[in-house]
């Protein structure tokens, strides 16, 4: 029998801890026994846990110290609170009232927390490339042109980091899931978009999106003329940006400037961009002609010339020709860009990169490559290109590799940029880290060829000749076979008949079509014959080569350096002390 001290109320019921009159604790009212078996909660303990106590299920063990005398009874502390409630309306409408409060308050907490990251300014945004739903698959460029026109606007308004286009072309699928794609790109909004082309009539659907509350921002619907185009562009920007409510520095300049009126120039320029991007053969010449179509319709347009100037002088990197055949184009093409527009910072470091690596003039290319960062110090091209093309072939490592760090953080998922960044580090003579990178812009897209050929180049000078040979084999009878890798694998490898045998492949070729020669004089060094790599090196230098600019850093050079004619070539060079 238990007891109410209290009220002096009986009960027979031994499962009731609670008097139903006035809740108080009951005590035991059988015998002379004293009262300690039930305890308040006052003098419930929570008993430590040790690591052989803890469970799967984080259980925390509840007892109660008794007052006095021997313990009568011990409870959990689920024992005791569903022995309440089941015991006592006044305990169940206490705890109902404690929990009211606390789903109030953490209701109130996510309402605020919701409602300040909506709040919060947008910092960052992705432009994903628009879907083209039109039936005509050769309007790809228009799709693809929108997305990059509103990438290259907003790249210019302060305070907002714009997620470039090698970055996002990777999301040019159905179906993106755009909270990880705003994940991977480290952005904090998202902007989609979707295009109809029929006949001469645009419909464009595009949607923003502050992926950190999953609230649309804004989303709108637009049905032009083609001949709308470019004003339908400053439009969409102008609307986002209002929407993103941004600080424009005192002005709109930014997103009202216009690089042609021709709208039939800005199409032919979109549709080089979206040829060039590919890098094939065929899609660079074809990139040329388009903008050469377009500066024909607008002499004015700086932005078109300092592109055709970036197609022209990549070529002899391939090589698909020579650079007698392309720079004097690319150096045309570039200061009739600049002539047009001095600010324009694309122009300042495709002059930079024609500076340093076919003249071999290191003052005008790093006064280029600065200024190009004066005036927009985010534009990951610049300090990619920096890095890669001056800072590393003089020898400045730590430096080219802050900048190459800084680019990548700009643009992560730029395959070319991640490729070359192992050509930094293998030069920089970081060997595991060169081909840690090589491996994951591989990874990013297998077929790209860039990835692969650094990541032998990284092998190679790493020693894992088998690793390269595994690569470079089966690219023998492509259009881009790994010549020089297999040759300089198979001759530091002891097969000395199958390097010369690759060499008189290249032998072959260089009949057609203009060669690398710097790699022709690689292979000859892994083989030991020295006169043989000087004379290629000779033809490098006549050619003004651009991998002739590595030689001061390159580890393939190694097997060179103790003779007598490196030095003087390398002099040659003008390279800064």
């Amino acid at each position: 029998m238990k007891q109410c001290p209290k009220c002096q109320r009986s009960y027979t019921d031994e499962t009731l801890n609670f008097c139903l009159d006035d809740g108080e604790w009951l005590r035991d009212a059988t015998g002379d026994e004293p009262a300690t078996a039930i305890q308040p909660p006052a003098d419930v303990t929570v008993e430590p846990r040790s690591a052989a106590k803890q469970t799967t299920d984080e259980t925390v063990v509840i007892t109660a110290r008794p007052l006095s005398g021997d313990i009568h009874r011990s409870t959990s502390s689920a024992e005791y609170i569903f022995s309440g409630m089941r015991s006592n309306k006044r305990a169940i409408a206490i705890l109902l009232a404690v929990l009211v409060v606390a789903v109030a308050g953490f209701g109130y907490w996510w309402i605020k927390l919701r409602a300040a990251s909506a709040a919060a300014p947008i910092s960052s945004i992705a432009v994903l490339p628009f879907e083209n739903k039109s039936e005509d698959p050769d309007t790809d460029y228009l799709s693809d042109g929108l997305g990059e026109s509103l990438i290259f606007r907003l790249s210019q308004l302060p305070g907002l980091k714009v997620s470039p286009l090698s970055s996002v072309v990777r999301y040019k699928v159905a179906q993106t899931d755009i909270a990880m794609a705003a994940g991977e790109l480290g952005v904090d909004s998202v902007l989609t978009g979707k295009m109809v082309k029929r006949g001469d009539n645009l419909s464009i659907t595009v949607e923003l999106v502050d992926v950190r509350s999953n609230a649309l921002i804004w989303g709108e619907r637009y049905e032009r003329k083609m001949s709308d185009l470019l004003a339908l562009q400053r439009d969409m920007t102008t609307a986002i940006t209002q929407k993103l409510q941004l600080k424009l520095a005192g002005n709109e300049k930014a997103i009202t400037k216009k690089y042609t009126d021709s709208n039939e120039a800005y199409q032919l320029y979109l549709n080089a961009r979206f040829h060039f991007a590919r890098r094939t053969k065929e899609d660079i010449y074809k990139s040329i002609d388009l903008y050469d179509q377009a500066v024909a319709l607008d002499p004015n347009f700086a932005l078109a010339y300092s592109a055709l100037a970036e197609s022209w002088s990549v070529i002899p990197s391939f090589p698909y020709a020579s650079p007698a055949a392309c720079v004097p184009k690319a150096k045309a093409a570039v200061a009739k860009a600049l002539e047009l527009d001095p600010e324009l910072p694309e122009a300042h470091t495709v002059a930079g990169m024609i500076a340093a690596t076919y003249d071999w003039d290191w003052p005008t290319a790093e006064r280029e490559f600065k200024r190009a960062l004066e005036i927009d110090p985010d534009l990951a091209i610049t300090h990619y290109r920096y890095a890669w093309t001056y800072l590393s072939p003089v020898g400045r490592h730590d430096q080219a590799i802050a900048e190459m760090k800084k680019a990548m953080e700009l643009e992560p998922l730029s395959l070319i940029q991640g490729a070359n960044y192992a050509g930094v580090l293998l030069y920089a003579r970081r060997y595991d880290e060169a081909i840690a990178q090589a491996k994951k812009t591989s990874d990013l897209d297998p077929g790209f060829f860039g990835g692969k050929s650094w990541l032998s180049h990284s092998y190679s000078a790493a020693g894992k000749y088998a690793e390269v040979l595994a690569i470079a084999e089966p690219t023998f009878n492509s259009e881009s076979p790994y010549i020089s890798d297999a040759a300089i694998a198979y001759a530091r490898s002891g097969q000395r008949d199958k390097a010369l045998a690759v060499i008189d492949r290249w032998k072959e070729a260089e009949k057609q079509k203009y060669v690398l020669n710097y790699w022709f004089a690689m292979s000859y060094a892994a083989l030991g014959d020295k006169d043989a790599a000087f004379a290629q090196l000779e033809k490098a230098y006549q050619n003004h080569d651009w991998f002739l600019q590595r030689i001061k850093t390159d580890p393939f050079a190694d097997p060179l350096r103790d003779d007598p004619r490196f030095d003087p070539l390398v002099k040659r060079l003008n390279f800064p002390e």
